[in-house]
């Protein structure tokens, strides 16, 4: 065994879409080691693109694609887990909180977070981790969820922490924002020379100057880094684009044939813009958007709502973190998805890399559901951080030897 690494940490993955979350945790390296203790012994993800992407980078670990349940979290087993399980990760859909769509407090996806409390009865990890958008912390699904940690709740063996984290303070070249939970069951707190629980990682970056929280300059903390920014992607892809299409190939890890497997370097596929398209991208400055138009490029309703989102068919500043990566990145329309410099939005391949994957990493499905499945998980960066703070606390409470 790697020195440094005395037992493995087992891990399921909950709501894993296409595997970020695990993804970060298996990047995690502790000192002196050049293995991850992590290690996927499970995972539940309803879209079948999704999960056959997770399938083709974790089955193998997790002991087969018979490990990996390719359906509605309400019709699986955790009994089908065949190892002790240590974390449970976990986002579960946001569409119902997230500002981008009706915000409905009826959404049943907004309850699914239950059938993630259901496996962590049956499954009793040590610490579970859950991730969603900010507003899920304003939610009365998050309410319940926090009276479930109190007296005769189904989750009172576990003490909860909160946080709003951004991606970019960890050094994901993205200002992306997501609403964490950490929950350490209370028999390790008893254990913690501190007696507390999980707490969530230290930021290592940070907004160049002074911070929104009146934290000292960069230049007086000397082991905090400045915000990395969105160029650091775009130097190293190259500027055009030579195919608006996938290569020709399928597979069929969990029996469904789909379009794959493509790596993450071979994602940089175009569209095929309209002339008044690439007129408008021309037009528009770096950091500007659609106010930037002249009139003969605009739209009636752009000139007549002049007070509405900047970042509609908005250009990325170079030096500056990316906005927030969501499902349609390829559509300007949609956001601030143009390329710093290049006349055209960011490819599938900039914006899995503006969200930690690496280029070798394995994806399934077709343009419109690797788009799905980048836009949807959890940034790579951010999790390896939350890893790394919780592998520490584990070696605290003697966890982390067998």
């Amino acid at each position: 065994m790697t020195p440094g690494i005395t037992r493995t940490i087992n891990i399921v993955d909950l709501f894993a879409g296409c595997g970020g979350f695990t993804q970060g945790f298996h990047t995690f390296r502790p000192e002196s080691s050049d293995v991850s203790p992590f290690r996927t012994v499970g995972a539940v993800e309803w879209d079948i693109a999704a999960a056959s992407t997770y399938a083709v980078n974790f089955a193998d670990e997790a002991g087969g694609t018979d490990h990996i349940f390719a359906g509605d979290i309400k019709d699986w087993d955790p009994s089908m887990v065949d190892s002790s399980v240590d974390v449970i990760l976990g986002g579960p859909p946001c569409q119902g909180f997230s500002g981008l769509g009706k915000e409905d407090p009826n959404d049943p996806r907004n309850r699914l977070w239950k059938q993630y409390v259901r496996v962590v009865r049956a499954l009793q990890p040590k610490i579970f981790v859950i991730e969603n958008v900010d507003r899920f912390f304003r939610s009365k699904e998050f309410e319940l969820m926090k009276a479930s940690a109190g007296p005769g709740g189904d989750l009172h063996d576990y003490a909860l922490e909160w946080k709003i984290l951004n991606a970019a303070d960890y050094g994901v070249p993205q200002a992306r924002k997501r609403a964490i939970v950490l929950a350490t069951h209370k028999d390790l707190v008893a254990t913690h020379p501190e007696r507390r629980p999980l707490r969530h990682p230290t930021p290592t970056h940070q907004k160049p100057g002074k911070g929104e929280d009146g934290v000292l300059p960069l230049s007086e903390i000397k082991e905090i880094k400045e915000w990395v920014p969105a160029g650091v992607v775009f130097a190293d892809t190259p500027k055009e684009t030579e195919t608006t299409e996938l290569p020709a190939r399928t597979c069929s890890p969990l029996g469904r044939v789909l379009p794959g497997i493509f790596q993450t370097h071979e994602l940089h596929i175009g569209r095929k813009p309209t002339a008044l398209s690439l007129a408008r991208y021309r037009a528009i400055p770096e950091g500007g958007n659609r106010h930037d138009l002249p009139p003969h490029l605009s739209t009636p309703n752009w000139l007549r709502h002049r007070n509405g989102s900047g970042d509609v068919m908005g250009r990325m500043y170079w030096d500056q973190p990316a906005v927030t990566i969501r499902t349609e990145f390829y559509k300007p329309e949609k956001g601030r998805y143009l390329h710093p410099r290049a006349d055209r939005p960011i490819t599938h391949m900039e914006a899995a890399y503006l969200q930690g994957f690496p280029p070798d990493y394995r994806w399934v499905g077709n343009k419109i559901q690797i788009a799905r499945q980048i836009g949807n998980a959890v940034p790579v960066g951010l999790s390896t951080a939350i890893a790394a703070s919780l592998y520490k606390y584990l070696q605290e409470v003697g966890c982390g030897s067998s």
